[in-house]
């Protein structure tokens, strides 16, 4: 079921620990590295760059 989020209501996603553990939880649910950031975005307000840096050592 997907919810609704009024992008007030998003949480900054800016430090890499976070962002790598958005991406474990993901990626356990059977999503993979080209779904990421778009289900990511949904929720949260990412760094890319610090996005790209998590992805890049992933």
């Amino acid at each position: 079921m997907e919810r609704f989020v009024e992008d007030y209501q998003k949480r900054r996603l800016t430090e890499r620990v976070d962002i790598m553990t958005a991406i474990n939880i993901l990626m356990s649910q059977g999503y993979d590295e080209d779904d990421l950031l778009g289900e990511i975005t949904k929720v949260f307000y990412v760094d890319l760059d610090a996005y790209y840096e998590v992805i890049g050592h992933h």
